[in-house]
């Protein structure tokens, strides 16, 4: 066994010197040994893994959150909406029909929406009436399946709006006790906007609130949707808000929904329209909580690169240490003729080579924490009996998170510079040594 551990070792040896003689000299230093050198070079490596597996896991869950949202964002709301501002979208039919002869839309629907104030009816068990003011969404039965998913999203009782038929979201009936089969009364602000007025006449008008069945509860997915919207039949809506036969707009949905193209058919369309049409895209609609999250995520990956200049001071402080450790042999090396940019070269070699193995563990350490993030919030939650990712605040039940290849080259090529970038004052501090002196202070 002792000869064979030998005849390894010479053959490794021999492969070594195959290599440029820089790279294969700074192979040989980092060759552990037990000594102090090589702990600090290992804790190196350690906090170049630690410093890349946060950040594909911060990135990657940033990246998740705005995915879930987007698609959360757009299945309850179509890619573009046409209105007319200021007034009811009347003869809606003939404008859609101009609207589906456009390229790329998929396709369209009438819409009415507005605030209403709803009231629930006492329950069985004592409790008395709830009020709340959600959006009503009134809806054509026959073309909502086209523009939104929301007739695929029924979880209680069934997508029946006919009659005095209404769909509520499931995060507002929990909140008032709704179920299936239950009235409410629906007080439309158009009706009370004729109340205040005829206050001021001679014979005030009392409008009555309109009675609702609740046929079915959905869910879409996106709390604050669940928590604020229900749906009434488009023909419902009209008479809530006295519209007449207008409605407020059209929703349309695109084959692709990539922001480049939402906003060429969205100039297209105002194009085909006129300017008497205003067409709204979902990027305007969510400018605001989109352009948060990219801020965010921008905000966190610079933040966190800060993890991996710390790690880069670390491989300066044990590079200066190897330096001074070998100053005898940087001594020989330079006396023997070897030139400064080699000796530049062995020990940018080092610092790249503790880069790429502590990129490479941490690449495969991050996402390995991103497959199993959402076993170990369970655990978390197990473990400390607290709900540390609240869906009413964060709208998901589990944690989103995305891999992209462009966040992964992002990430990786700028810890590899940094820690390249790191073992340049070493190793200038090395090259800067004379033969002479370096022997002599040995």
């Amino acid at each position: 066994m002792p000869g064979l551990s030998k005849c390894g070792w010479r053959l490794a040896s021999r492969r070594v010197l195959t290599l440029p003689f820089e790279l294969g000299l700074a192979l040989r230093y980092l060759r552990p040994k037990k000594n102090f050198v090589s702990v600090i070079t290992l804790f190196c490596v350690l906090g170049v893994a630690l410093g890349v597996a946060v950040l594909i896991v911060v990135i990657s869950v940033m990246s998740g959150f705005d995915l879930e949202l987007r698609r959360k964002l757009i299945g309850f709301n179509a890619h573009l909406k046409v209105r007319t501002p200021g007034h009811p979208l009347g003869e809606w039919d003939r404008v859609m029909t101009e609207v589906e002869k456009q390229p790329g839309v998929k396709g369209v629907a009438p819409f009415i929406i507005g605030q209403v104030m709803m009231q629930t009816e006492p329950n069985s068990e004592g409790r008395g009436p709830q009020s709340f003011a959600p959006l009503v969404r009134g809806i054509d039965v026959a073309l909502e399946g086209r523009v939104s998913v929301l007739t695929n999203r029924v979880i209680e009782g069934d997508f029946n709006l006919r009659g005095a038929g209404v769909l509520v979201g499931s995060t507002l009936a929990d909140q008032l006790g709704i179920s299936v089969g239950d009235r409410v009364a629906l007080h439309s602000t158009t009706a009370m906007e004729r109340m205040l007025k005829s206050r001021k006449g001679k014979q005030p008008e009392l409008v009555p609130a309109e009675d609702f069945e609740v046929r079915g509860i959905f869910q879409v997915g996106y709390d604050q949707i669940d928590a604020s919207f229900i749906a009434v039949s488009l023909v419902n809506a009209q008479e809530l808000f006295d519209q007449g036969e207008g409605v407020n707009g059209l929703s349309v949905m695109l084959e692709d929904s990539t922001p480049e193209n939402t906003m060429r058919r969205q100039q297209q369309l105002r194009e085909a329209l006129g300017p008497e049409f205003r067409v709204i895209s979902w990027l305007d609609e969510n400018r605001d909580i989109l352009g948060a999250i990219e801020v965010e995520k921008d905000a966190m990956l610079i933040i966190l690169f800060v993890v991996m200049i710390v790690a880069a001071f670390c491989i300066v402080c044990s590079q200066i240490a190897f330096v001074i450790r070998k100053t005898r042999e940087v001594g020989m090396l330079k006396a023997m003729g070897a030139r400064t940019g080699q000796v530049v070269m062995v020990f940018l070699a080092q610092s790249s080579m503790v880069g790429v193995v502590g990129v490479v563990l941490g690449v495969g350490a991050g996402v390995m924490m991103v497959a199993i993030r959402n076993d170990f919030l369970r655990f978390m939650r197990w473990a400390t009996g607290r709900q540390l990712f609240p869906q009413s605040i964060y709208s998901f039940a589990e944690i989103p998170a995305l891999v992209l290849k462009e966040d992964l080259i992002l990430i990786c090529g700028v810890s590899l510079v940094i820690c390249l970038l790191a073992g340049v004052v070493p190793a200038w501090i090395a090259a800067s040594m004379r033969p002479v002196e370096a022997l002599r202070n040995e």
